[in-house]
């Protein structure tokens, strides 16, 4: 995994966090439209006791559990990442990584709050995410080793 991979792991799984909240913001509506005096006929001709409206209340509660073990993910993984740029040399280089990675801005943002052309900002990123990967092939063969 290159070192932009490994910075973008947090992006990633924050954005899957927010799709499964617009899911959940969609069950919550249609939970608040169905008829829990509906009950459905079970294929075996059976009666099933549990209508649409706990059968979306359970899909409700699964994904709202989905959903806190993700954002629990996401904090232990923000902070490796943190740890991790910690590491750079480059205080700029930090600051970058850290907006870039952690904080999702853009690259105009960034430029712009660092108070550099945005050039310079893609080269001062670029010697940081050289720093990083020497970083983690250090951290990978000292784990390797122990």
């Amino acid at each position: 995994m290159t070192a932009k991979e490994y910075l973008s792991q947090a992006l990633w799984l924050n954005q899957r966090i927010n799709t499964k909240l617009e899911q959940l913001a969609n069950l919550k509506a249609l939970a608040m439209r169905v008829n829990s005096n509906h009950i459905r006929e079970k294929v075996s001709g059976g009666r099933d006791l549990r209508g649409p409206f706990e059968n979306t209340m359970a899909k409700i509660v699964d994904l709202e559990n989905e959903i806190n073990q993700e954002i629990d993910q996401l904090i232990e993984l923000k902070q490796e990442i943190m740890d991790t740029i910690s590491q750079v040399d480059d205080p700029i280089g930090q600051i970058i990584l850290e907006m870039r990675y952690v904080n999702g801005k853009g690259w105009d943002e960034i430029a712009r709050d660092i108070k550099f052309d945005i050039r310079t900002a893609f080269r001062i990123h670029g010697k940081a995410l050289k720093q990083i990967e020497e970083i983690r092939k250090v951290s990978v063969n000292v784990s390797v080793c122990q």
